[in-house]
């Protein structure tokens, strides 16, 4: 038997607060890259994995360091002066009956496939030196992999939570980077580099987005042009946010507010290559967004990097992605709800699917059943974890997101 235990909030929904902050680091921002990359190396090695050998083996890709290099901006198109050095790092398995995986390989044209897919202006071959720092698991940890069990035991004591719905703010800000790094934006502002960050600030119906995001200087010639080209985006970012919006009265946007007009590439924010990591920010795994996209202050948040740890056993990615998708399965399913929360914790080497503890803690609807309510969430609780394998699986193939 599962301990489930489930509790009614007297609080109110974090979208009737005053106050609400959100961030998004975009797909070119350094912890973004780092994250995403880590992440599609324990996909690529899960898959090998299974190929050769039926299972999933040892592996935990979630220590990484993407270094900043160096760059010498002008109008027309800069150079780079230094490469970015990406730093692989922790725990996989090499060996297995005798045959080698060459992990290393597998890591650095991981990160070279995402490279080109991801940002325009990265050479990968050229604009990034990479370092292999990935070791052999130890003994124990290992062993897990060797038992035989359908289900795994967890290879860490580890908690998690997760929550639904989004409030507005939430879905604006995702939204809002996910538009100004879309196809259909670049090809109308080829300008632009990949490196957006938004901080979200919603108090009471206004919301105050200010964004980062550098333009490529090889488009750029003169000030007058940056400037020319800022106001226009900052036109079509308003615009695409008004449509977005719904309880929120009034949008604000902030675009590269360190820019001062007069000082040439010094009052710009331009970029050779589109990400901060060309010489002003290094990344690193676990400083990004959490697994559903963004970084909410007023939630609840672990204290886990999900990207790059193994999808069969390591809790610290199961777990945080299983509540998200638990809260929302709740909220979706049940009446009466205004806000879920689920909470659980591992206890190391106990099987995945029965956690230490499991907590739902509900904000209902006035009227709403606490006793009808509990039973659907202990219900579909239950059916989650009964299928915890084939979610397993589906992180394995890269299914879910985790940044």
């Amino acid at each position: 038997m599962r301990k489930i235990i489930i509790e009614k909030l007297k609080g109110r929904p974090v979208s009737e607060n005053r106050v609400e902050i959100v961030e998004r680091k975009g797909l070119g921002h350094p912890d973004y890259i780092c994250d995403a990359i880590m992440d599609e190396i324990s996909v690529a090695l899960s898959k090998i994995y299974k190929e050769k050998f039926g299972a999933v083996l040892h592996h935990n890709i979630d220590k990484g360091m993407l270094a900043a290099g160096a760059v010498e901006r002008k109008f027309g198109g800069g150079i780079l002066i230094e490469p970015m050095r990406m730093i692989f790092g922790d725990r996989a398995a090499y060996k297995i009956d005798g045959e080698s995986i060459p992990v290393a390989d597998i890591a650095i044209n991981t990160a070279k496939d995402w490279f080109r897919k991801n940002l325009r202006f990265v050479e990968p071959d050229k604009h990034i030196n990479y370092q292999v720092e990935i070791k052999e698991g130890s003994a124990e940890l290992s062993d897990i992999f060797k038992r035989g069990e359908s289900v795994l035991g967890a290879n860490d004591t580890s908690a998690a939570v997760g929550y639904a719905p989004f409030t507005e703010t939430e879905r604006i800000v995702l939204d809002a980077e996910r538009y100004l790094n879309s196809k259909e934006f670049k090809n109308g502002f080829p300008e632009t580099g990949e490196d957006v960050k938004i901080m979200g600030i919603r108090e009471k119906q206004r919301l105050h987005l200010t964004i980062a995001m550098p333009m490529i200087d090889r488009f750029i010639d003169r000030e007058s042009a940056y400037f020319k080209k800022k106001k226009e985006i900052n036109s079509v970012i308003e615009e695409f946010v008004k449509g977005k919006t719904s309880e929120i009265k009034k949008v604000n946007i902030y675009l590269n507010t360190l820019d001062k007009k007069g000082r040439g590439i010094g009052g710009m924010y331009l970029s050779v290559l589109g990400t901060s990591a060309e010489d002003a920010d290094s990344g690193q795994v676990g400083r990004g967004n959490r697994v559903n996209g963004v970084i909410s202050l007023n939630r609840p948040m672990g204290t886990e990097a999900a990207a790059g740890k193994n999808p069969v056993s390591h809790v610290g990615k199961i777990y945080n992605i299983l509540t998200h998708k638990i809260a929302n399965d709740i909220y979706q399913k049940t009446k009466g709800i205004k806000e879920v929360y689920i909470w659980m914790c591992s206890q190391i080497g106990q099987p995945i699917d029965q956690p230490k503890i499991i907590s739902a803690q509900l904000i209902l609807e006035k009227g709403a059943s606490f006793s009808d309510i509990s039973k659907m969430v202990e219900e579909i609780v239950n059916f989650e974890l009964d299928k915890i394998g084939d979610f397993c699986n589906d992180l394995a193939l890269g299914k879910y997101s985790v940044c």
